[in-house]
């Protein structure tokens, strides 16, 4: 059995994105694809006493563009959203658990593009906080021809995958037939039940950054995203 994901990279992910990460052998951000301004791709909310608020990397609204190819000339919004978290989280309980990885991650280097920006953080969060190793691909990797779902499926094929673990949302669209046609079985993600943790600031919200839950829980983060499915 050969699990592959296939997603769009996105800014601090939510939890879900990283239960899919734990639910297969190989992860490929699709990032060689048409960049979506005002989107996961560029943002992402957090928890404040105001209320949520949008955590967005300048990435400008060109949609001529792919979103490996998102440059992010100004350094100034690093060390904004840094303080903005510190602001935000620094009373949070494991707060300073997390504090010198993410302000390595934040001000310890300039990020020249979005793709790498949301890649690099993506698996240093999945594999040194929530101990996850899959094998991380980028889409350009395997030289993808087609479009849409032309595209995926031939990704399936290059990646020598056995099972496409695909998002909910893609169970309108996707005809399953050209998969199993090519022996992949293809099973979309759940994101139903996750329980709630002791998130800042009611009313609860699952739809946030996964700092929120690590500031929150700390190392418990992982129970809050697929161990409840094995304690139930």
């Amino acid at each position: 059995m050969h699990r592959v994901a296939i997603i769009q990279s996105s800014y601090i992910p939510w939890k879900g994105f990283f239960d899919i990460i734990r639910d297969v052998d190989e992860f490929i951000f699709l990032d060689h694809v048409q960049f979506t301004p005002r989107d996961w791709r560029s943002r992402n909310r957090i928890k404040t006493r105001e209320g949520l608020l949008w955590l967005t990397v300048p990435a400008g609204s060109d949609r001529n563009r792919r979103i490996c190819d998102v440059q992010l000339p100004d350094a100034s919004w690093q060390d904004k959203h840094w303080k903005t978290l510190v602001h935000s989280y620094g009373k949070a309980p494991h707060f300073a658990t997390y504090k010198d990885f993410f302000e390595a991650l934040y001000l310890g280097r300039k990020w020249e593009s979005l793709s790498e920006l949301n890649q690099h953080m993506t698996k240093a969060i999945a594999n040194d906080l929530l101990g996850l190793h899959p094998r991380f691909r980028d889409s350009r990797e395997l030289a993808p021809e087609g479009a849409k779902f032309d595209l995926i499926l031939d990704l399936v094929r290059k990646s020598g995958a056995t099972r496409y673990v695909s998002g909910p949302s893609a169970a309108d669209y996707m005809d399953p037939a050209p998969f199993h046609a090519a022996g992949v079985e293809l099973v979309y993600k759940d994101y139903r039940g996750y329980p709630e943790y002791p998130q800042p600031w009611p009313p609860f919200e699952h739809a946030v950054s996964i700092l929120d839950l690590l500031f929150s829980v700390g190392p418990e983060a992982p129970h809050y995203i697929w161990g409840w499915r094995d304690a139930g």
